[in-house]
Order: structure tokens, then sequence, then C-alpha cells
């Protein structure tokens, strides 16, 4: 009697059914890291994860807009001949700022306004001249005689409008919390360079309220943070027992760092001389406050403060010397922008490994 054909259908277990979800969903993970990985890279080099900028030219020089060769620093002669003012738009207690224009581009000129602050306003400038980065606004010339510099313009303007700038319909895309993360990263960024700069540890003096810190600094047509007004920069030097004090006057208020308080209480009348000095450490108590404005009210903000909530509770630390440094912070604000996009890209992939 032939025996009939017998056909064996194998059915997969459920074990075998996970071992290869399992094995696909790591593959995906390995995938999403590598991109992850690129992608950050590259974001890291545009906030200026390495302080220089290929782009930028040899000391003394400058590139405008879409020019490829550089140009030497405009001379008195050559702003007073080439640059056209067009219009005042700011004006402060050491300068005046018009809206100029030099060869067709825009660019701003900046000019002393009181004789008393002369020195102020050449601190500045050589500081300016000193910190060239992807930090720090590009300096285009510059004419000591007759206390006057030339820098690249910025349409955006100042941090202080930058809530304004993200309702309008050109950037509404970039209201989001991880645009505004990475403007508090770059903004951190900004803060580590100067306390690490080429000419050591320079501490933002100019940041006695949350308003005034904003206005130190523009916001690019591309979304990134520079530092704009170096007036007030003094170096913190240890090794020779230098700390600094922002100014001869009383501080007051939340904002500033206990430490620039007057520490005598109010039945001694404030002397400056009798005001202790302080360091850097005045920079990262300030840190959450300009973060907290930079992250908004968006969806997904109050996830990136509370991934933030220790190292800003380290920040507000009353001894200046726990508090972290410049270098701790942005760290601590690259791990969370990993973390979350991370998570943001897969989300639930913890829950199903």
């Amino acid at each position: 009697m032939e025996k009939k054909p017998h056909f064996v259908r194998r059915e997969f277990l459920p074990r075998e059914v996970s071992s290869i979800s399992l094995a696909l969903l790591l593959v995906a993970v390995l995938l999403l890291n590598v991109l992850l990985y690129l992608y950050l890279n590259k974001f890291y080099n545009s906030l200026g994860h390495t302080e220089t900028d290929p782009s930028l030219c040899p000391f003394g020089h400058f590139k405008l807009g879409s020019v490829k060769n550089c140009s030497p620093w405009l001379s008195c002669e050559a702003i007073n001949r080439e640059v056209r003012k067009l219009k005042c738009v700011g004006e402060g207690a050491v300068k005046k700022v018009f809206l100029s224009e030099w060869k067709e581009n825009k660019v701003v000129l900046s000019q002393l306004t009181n004789s008393e602050l002369k020195e102020d306003f050449l601190h500045g400038l050589k500081m300016l001249k000193a910190l060239q980065s992807k930090h720090v606004v590009r300096l285009l010339g510059y004419c000591e005689q007759q206390f006057t510099i030339l820098t690249e313009y910025h349409p955006l303007g100042s941090l202080r409008g930058l809530n304004e700038t993200l309702h309008i319909p050109k950037y509404k895309s970039m209201n989001t919390w991880h645009h505004r993360l990475m403007l508090a990263i770059d903004y951190v960024s900004v803060i580590h360079y100067l306390h690490s700069s080429p000419l050591g540890t320079l501490v933002m003096c100019d940041s006695n309220d949350l308003d005034k810190v904003l206005s130190q600094y523009l916001l690019t047509s591309d979304f990134h943070i520079l530092v704009n007004d170096l007036d007030a920069l003094p170096l913190v030097n240890r090794s020779a027992g230098r700390l600094v004090k922002c100014g001869h006057r009383e501080l007051q208020g939340e904002f500033v760092a206990p430490e620039q308080h007057w520490p005598y209480g109010e039945d001694v009348p404030f002397e400056d001389d009798l005001m202790p000095p302080y360091d850097e450490k005045t920079d990262i108590w300030k840190i959450p406050d300009v973060s907290n404005f930079l992250l908004g009210h968006v969806e997904g903000s109050d996830i990136v403060r509370l991934h933030l909530f220790d190292i800003h509770a380290a920040c507000k630390k009353k001894d200046p010397a726990e508090r972290p440094s410049a270098r701790e912070v942005l760290d601590t604000y690259r791990k969370v922008l990993t973390l979350l996009i991370r998570e943001a890209a897969m989300p639930g992939t913890r829950e199903m490994l």
C-alpha cells in the first residue's frame, strides 16, 4: 500500500517570534544611535563645539555675506569714506548704535556717547578684538581716535525679542522645545568660552537683571546666539589673588548671586571699598533664569526643565564653590538633549526592551 506523502507544517513558537522581534528592534536601535551620533556631531560643531570657526579669517581680517575673500579690518579712513549711517537703532550708557551700510551690506556702527566712559568703550573694543570666535559678534573695523566700532548686522536683534520673533510666521517652526534647548546650549557655550577664553577667566558683569543679560546677546538668522556687548568683562586670576566686582554700586535682587549682595546688613551703609570681590561663579548662578526664559512655555519644555532640575539646583547653591563649572553645565545640557532626542525618535523603546 502506497504511503501518502506526509507534509509537516512547522509553526513558529512564540519564543522564536519574540527573539526575531528583539533582534530587529536591537538593529533598529543601533541604526538610530548611529544616526543620532552623526546628527549630534554635526549639531555640536554648528554650536561651536570647537572654539574656532573654519570660516573665520586670520586675525585682523573678516568675511561678510557671500564674499569668499577676507578683508582687513576697516580703518578710520575706510570707515569715514565707505560706511554710511542709515538710522539710530539703540543707545545705552556707553554708546549709540546705528544701522549702517558698507558696500551694499548692512552693518552696525557703534559710537561712544559719554566721554567719561571711554575706558569702558576701549575695553569692549579690546575684548572684541581678542575674543573673535563663533561665540562673538564679528568685528569689521574700528577707529580708536573717534571711538567707533563696526560690527556685523543681525536683523533679529537681541535675545530680548526672542518670543516676538518666534511668533512671526517665518519662524514659528522654530518654536519647539528642541530649538529652544539648542539656544540654551548656545548660551551656556558662550559662558564656557568666556570662562576659558584665550585671555583667561572672564566674568560677564553687565548682567544685573534678566533684561540686561538678554540685551548683551544677539540672535542670528540661523538661530544661534552671539555675545555682542563686552564692555564689562573683568578678569579673574586666582593664582594672583585677583577677583572682581561688577561695578561700584550696591546690587540688589534675586537675579544677582548672593555673594554680589552687600554682606553687612541694612544698618551698615554700602561702601564700595568694603564690598568683598567674587569670581566667575556669579555667571553660573544666573544660568537657570536665562535658560528658563529661553525654554519658554511650549510643548515639551516642562520635560526639559525636569531633566535640568538637578544641575539648575546646583547652579543655585549659596556657596559659589559648590556650584558647577560652565563646562559641567554644558555637558549636562548636551546629555539631556541627546537623551530627549533619542526618546522622541523611538518612544517606548525602553519598555520594549
